[in-house]
């Protein structure tokens, strides 16, 4: 990482492909440092809104001034028209929020969705939505229509003109959400997504999104509540088709937390995590060729190896510039960092189809490579990622090539139709894993309270088996004791019988003496 800058004059300097500390002026004070929070760049200032600090969400709206490299607070003020909103925060401070969205449109700084202090009360069950007006400094309270989205935070939203694209989740009652929503910002309407054919995203929170040339929706990685992901997925918003395109270059690890930034076709990713480390690459995709690299690297304990930071981009002096600001990896951040991108040379992009497109394209390639493998005329036929089945006219208009295509096209719908089947089936059992992990969590609990439990009852027998070998010993000793009482009480009964005869015999004697001495009297 390069030594630090300060002020348009440091951005410009900035060397390429390399995170720079943009560090503020002299005495200017830093705001708390935090993650989870959202931030835009509206006319060379940094506007950071809410966020998560220690268990507890902020209110406070930071601008950082690009041009004299100085933090200020907002404090926007209630619009007086809104006094009585039921949406309203108490008093008249902006809400406090975590894990929410942040776009700009018009004059407005948009702020989507988070979780918010009365998240668990009955009025907050559905998506919020604020507006901050930059210029008059006040925020106010939206009312929407429509189909409103169930509350959630760690979801993405990206910005399609004067629509807001939201997708995927986490709801107050922790469920992860796949689901997509369309605001209308002109009509405040919402409108729910869905697809005709499965195989989209998986259910999830805090990943990344981006449009691409105002047609494409891109999604990638996030998490469940067990694992982290590393998949990129692509909506069609024409034909709201879902795709996975087949991405090369780098390999990029799973990651969940990070935030990403669109600059021409490329998209820059910076932190996140797997739940063990921090990412510390940041990486780039080439959008229009779905090929993956790397830009640079930090430490693992840097401060942009963190979860919940934000990017932005903003222009300097004509270059592009990369903006990323707070998060955490074991201790909160109020840094700001940039990175300069070189200019990537131009590739013609790879056409976007369809998935079932795709495949017919190839194989329609092949088929024409076969045919006409021994006629050397008919070998203008391209077979290139930027092949065009529109283009794949065979040389002549045989009606053997017509039919052979035509044979090819019917096998790639029946195995485009049971990929999407297959890709259906496999989202449906990442959510049953997802959900055996979660029971097997909790049994796994059980089962631990159920052997101490046991464990308490075995030591509880032990105690009482000795106290019953105890009372055996006693008991077997009390059988010698009565035995022994019973000859005492048959000696005794002796005794007393030899006492009673021997009295008898002395009182029979008395009798006959007395008896004797009378007869000698009457003799005399």
């Amino acid at each position: 990482m390069g030594e630090g800058i300060n002020g348009d004059a440091g951005l410009a300097a900035a060397p390429y492909h390399q995170w720079v500390l943009l560090s503020p002026a002299g005495g200017s004070p830093r705001p708390p440092a935090r993650y989870k929070h959202a931030a835009q760049v509206v006319q060379d200032k940094l506007y950071v809104v809410g966020g998560s600090r220690n268990g507890r969400s902020l209110s406070d709206v930071q601008v950082f001034d690009f041009r004299t490299s100085t933090w200020s607070a907002l404090n926007p003020t209630r619009d007086s028209n809104q006094l009585n909103h039921e949406n309203n925060a108490a008093g008249g401070s902006f809400p406090a929020l975590a894990g929410h969205s942040l776009v700009k449109w018009k004059n407005y700084l948009v702020v989507v969705a988070g979780n918010t202090r009365s998240s668990s009360s009955s009025s907050s069950n559905k998506v919020s939505v604020w507006l901050i007006d930059v210029q008059a400094n006040s925020w106010s309270a939206v009312d929407t229509y429509g189909k409103v989205p169930t509350a959630r935070g760690g979801q993405s939203v990206s910005l399609l003109g004067s629509r807001l694209l939201m997708f995927g989740g986490e709801d107050n009652k922790r469920r992860l959400l796949n689901d997509l929503h369309i605001l209308d910002l002109e009509t405040m309407m919402w409108e729910e997504i869905k697809s005709d054919r499965k195989g989209g995203p998986a259910p999830r929170y805090d990943h990344s999104a981006a449009v691409y040339t105002d047609q494409y929706l891109l999604i990638f990685g996030g998490s469940s509540h067990s694992t982290c992901f590393n998949d990129l997925y692509l909506l069609d918003l024409q034909t709201l088709e879902w795709s996975q395109p087949d991405a090369q270059g780098a390999h990029i690890t799973p990651r969940s937390g990070h935030a990403g930034a669109m600059i021409d076709e490329n998209w820059y990713i910076v932190g996140g995590g797997d739940n063990a480390n921090g990412s510390t690459d940041t990486v780039v995709m080439n959008a229009s060729k779905f090929v993956w690299s790397v830009v640079t690297s930090v430490s693992a304990r840097d401060p942009l190896a963190c979860e919940g930071l934000t990017l932005c981009s903003t222009t300097v002096d004509g270059e592009k510039v990369l903006i990323a600001f707070g998060g955490y990896n074991g201790k909160y951040s109020n840094e700001i960092f940039v990175l300069k991108p070189k200019a990537r040379n131009l590739v013609q992009p790879r056409l976007l189809q369809s998935p079932a497109a795709a495949a017919a394209a190839a194989s329609v390639t092949a088929a024409y490579a076969v045919i006409t493998g021994t006629d050397e005329k008919t070998r203008d036929i391209v077979a290139t990622d930027d092949f065009d089945i529109k283009r794949a006219q065979p040389a002549s208009n045989s009606k053997k090539f017509v039919a052979e295509i035509d044979v090819l096209n019917g096998e790639n719908g029946k195995l485009a139709s049971r990929l999407a089947e297959v890709r259906d089936e496999n989202s449906k059992l990442k959510d049953k894993l997802d959900m055996a992990n979660l029971s097997y969590g909790e049994l796994a609990k059980e089962l631990k309270s159920v052997q101490d439990q046991l464990a308490a009852e075995g030591s509880r027998c032990q105690k009482l088996e000795s106290q019953i070998a105890t009372a055996r010993k006693r008991l077997e000793s009390a059988g010698s004791l009565e035995n022994e009482l019973d000859v005492l009480h048959q000696q005794i009964s002796q005794v007393e019988q030899t006492i009673a005869t021997t009295q008898r015999r002395k009182s029979g004697g008395v009798w006959k003496w007395v008896a004797g001495s009378a007869e000698v009297s009457d003799d005399e």
